[in-house]
């Protein structure tokens, strides 16, 4: 059963683009507020709750949330992010 790319294909890594857009770091409530911003499904919006709280360079962002991503085996349907 071959997984299928979603019609909000790349949709996280804009949510990323857009948080570090004119900032070097971003608080994880930071990352959930403009999430809620974009309309994502239910899933998606889940892994940006799953961040634990604090601090994050685009980096240690990015790295925590392909880990969930990858867990959710989202990262064939909404891709992973950079």
């Amino acid at each position: 059963m071959a997984v299928e790319r979603s019609e909000d294909y790349g949709i996280i890594q804009k949510v990323v683009d857009n948080l570090f857009e004119e900032r070097e770091t971003a608080r994880r409530l930071d990352a959930i507020l403009l999430a809620e911003t974009f309309d994502l499904p239910a899933g998606v919006l889940h892994l940006f709750e799953l961040l634990p709280p604090g601090t994050y360079s685009r980096e240690h962002l990015c790295d925590q949330l392909n880990s969930s991503i990858t867990g959710h085996g989202f990262g064939l349907v909404y891709g992973t992010v950079e």
